[in-house]
């Protein structure tokens, strides 16, 4: 259950300036309160009047007295203006299948009324102020997963937004149930907008679904990184391998990509006082770990750089003003093609990747553990009695499953386009499509990494009992401890797995193993 936005909560104040991924997840995922500065609202009221004298003249102006797309041949007389935007939006929300989620919702209303306010689109302050109190009302228009192509911006997601600007379509409220928009709008205190010239275009022609799901996906996988810093250290020390290949000459000095350098350092950190490393010259002699173990950072490093990328890409668009056409501070209002998706879809489909070649590593990592020909005097599985019992056998297959389906989401959507409008639209990005598979794969990532947790815990419990080559470092046995007060069951006879799994699917998504090591460490990378 969602609540309306409370008086106190804290404000995001949205002015001409530029607002930054915090703000966009302060309002889809912390309910934060949303208020336009009075700076926007002049700047919009004065691209408005340029527009209402474009709207006066006997010539036809895209956007403002023309139908739209492959129909902008026409010229939309005065009369029909107001119908012309409510049959545009009506039209447009057009999509299907399930709802999306409410904080992908929250997040593109926020993103177009952000764009709203730049005063670059020419629609009056009220369009903008309703957007913010349906926002603040906690009121969730009901976007549907199919319906946008990523060019001419999300056109269907924002149609179903704008929608309920109207007064029309579906909605939740703040009680998370759906009810007629009317009476919900009704008990805000919001009374609907009646759409004038290019004020229903302004609303829909832009990439604000695929970006602020770019934005959370990036906040997402940040943690998720540092997460496989983590088991990936795990995993190295109860195989008893070397740290040594983390020394940091071995790694800024010799290959400068920031990422790698970063995540060795975050191995180093947490394995830092183990007595479990270093034992690859012992009873069974190694002279180099396994590529899982030996190139973790260097291929965490690789999604980390990648995930940099992305969040360039994520600032200039946060940076842009998306509609067509546009009011120009010289009072111009022109045609252009700013709202094609394609930046913002490379990156959707390049972190689609690089999450699942993350995934595909700690996997393998997994699956070493549990062999008892690989890991190193571990019983096969890490099973108690094996034999009697299966141990963590199945788990690494719901592990591979996970993998083997962000392989599959790791083909990327933005290389696909279908024409549309005519071939008015003949090339399209699908960004809103590879910004919903995206999100899958982070999901799976998470759940991946649990598994990886899961067994390298174990594993070291298993090393610790025996008591035959030391004691893991202080950080790797703070994840052990965080695991098992979260209900991540230790080592012993078989019992429910999936409880197990899914409390560790629930401690890695929320942070809560980070922060536990970063109580030994101190801040990761």
């Amino acid at each position: 259950m969602h609540s309306a936005v409370a008086p106190d909560a804290p404000l995001v104040l949205v002015g001409k300036a530029d607002v930054a991924a915090e703000d966009v997840l302060a309002v889809a995922r912390g309910n934060a309160r949303v208020e336009i500065g009075p700076d926007a609202l002049a700047e919009m009221a004065a691209a408005r009047a340029r527009i209402d004298a474009l709207a006066a003249e006997p010539r036809p102006v895209y956007g403002v007295s023309t139908g739209f797309g492959a129909l902008a041949v026409r010229h939309i007389s005065p009369e029909l203006r107001a119908q012309l935007q409510r049959s545009l939006v009506r039209s447009h929300a057009a999509g299907m299948g399930p709802a999306v989620e409410r904080e992908v919702v929250r997040a593109l209303m926020f993103l177009r009324m952000k764009t709203l306010a730049s005063g670059r689109t020419g629609v009056r302050p009220l369009v903008a102020q309703t957007m913010a109190a349906v926002l603040n009302a906690g009121i969730t228009p009901v976007v549907r997963e199919f319906g946008s192509l990523g060019c001419s911006g999300d056109l269907a997601p924002l149609s179903h937004c704008a929608l309920v600007l109207m007064g029309e379509g579906t909605a939740t409220g703040p009680d998370g149930v759906e009810k007629p928009v009317a009476e919900l709008l009704a008990a805000a205190g919001i009374e609907p907008v009646e759409l004038l010239e290019k004020e229903g275009l302004a609303l829909i022609n832009g990439t604000d679904g695929m970006l602020g799901m770019l934005v959370m996906a990036i906040a997402d996988l940040q943690r998720l990184f540092t997460t496989a810093d983590i088991t990936a250290a795990m995993s190295l020390e109860a195989l008893l391998g070397t740290d040594k290949v983390l020394a940091p000459e071995l790694h800024a000095p010799i290959r400068p990509h920031p990422g790698q350098a970063l995540s060795a350092a975050n191995m180093l950190a947490v394995l830092k006082g183990s007595g479990l490393t270093g034992h690859h010259q012992d009873d069974a002699p190694r002279v180099q770990d396994a590529y899982s173990i030996r190139c973790a950072p260097q291929v965490a490093g690789a999604g980390r750089d990648t995930l940099a990328h992305a969040q360039l890409v994520a600032s200039r668009e946060l940076a842009a003003s998306v509609d067509n056409p546009v009011v120009l501070p010289d009072g111009r209002v022109e045609s252009n093609g700013n709202f094609h998706g394609a930046p913002v879809a490379y990156v959707l489909d390049f972190l689609a990747i690089a999450a699942a070649d993350l995934g595909s590593i700690s996997e393998r990592r997994t699956d070493r553990l549990l062999d008892k020909a690989r890991s190193h005097g571990l019983p096969a599985f890490l099973a108690d009695d094996p034999g009697v019992d299966s141990g963590l056998m199945i788990a690494q297959y719901t592990q591979a499953a996970l993998v083997s389906e962000n392989k599959r989401l790791a083909v990327p959507a933005s290389v696909d386009s279908i024409p549309s409008s005519a071939m008015q639209e003949d090339h399209v990005s699908m960004g809103w499509s590879a910004a919903r598979k995206l999100r899958q794969a982070v999901d799976n990532l998470a759940r991946i990494l649990a598994v990886e947790l899961t067994a390298a815990a174990r594993a070291l419990e298993i090393r610790q009992q025996a008591d035959g080559t030391g004691r893991p470092a202080p950080a790797t046995a703070a994840a052990v401890a965080a695991a098992r007060e979260a209900g991540v069951g230790g080592a012993g006879r078989d019992r429910f797995l999936s409880p197990d799994l899914e409390a560790a699917a629930a401690l890695v998504a929320s942070g809560a193993l980070v922060r536990a090591v970063e109580q030994v460490t101190g801040p990761l990378a």
